[in-house]
């Protein structure tokens, strides 16, 4: 079973994924990013590659699409937190997106309020 990012941790990792425009959920213990795309076919078109990157790893995100934009959200529920998967796909997700969505940073909490909120 993967366990949450402890306090060290979620400090050494979430400073580069804040400055690529994840946030700090409003509620609970994830990371949410909203992507803007072109049209509805360029965020199904990424939803989609997305979608294969996430089977392979093994690890889903939530996610909520209306037309152009994309919401993701990613916590591991079976630990009840973020955890070191929840990076990875956020890495490979970001990875996806660059060059084909615009990112919209006016949602959520600033993402390393979550190196403050560790629960056992």
């Amino acid at each position: 079973m993967t366990s949450k990012l402890d306090a060290e941790e979620r400090k050494a990792l979430l400073g580069a994924l804040e400055d690529s425009g994840w946030r700090a959920a409003e509620e609970g213990d994830a990371m949410v990013k909203r992507l803007i795309f072109k049209d509805f076919s360029a965020a199904w078109g990424f939803m989609s590659r997305a979608a294969l990157c996430a089977e392979t790893m093994n690890h889903h995100p939530d996610w909520r699409n209306v037309y152009n934009k994309l919401e993701i959200t990613l916590s591991t529920h079976d630990c009840g937190g973020v955890s070191v998967l929840d990076i990875e796909l956020a890495r490979a997700l970001d990875a996806l997106a660059e060059g084909v969505a615009e990112v919209d940073r006016d949602i959520g909490r600033p993402l390393m309020r979550l190196a403050d909120q560790v629960e056992d």
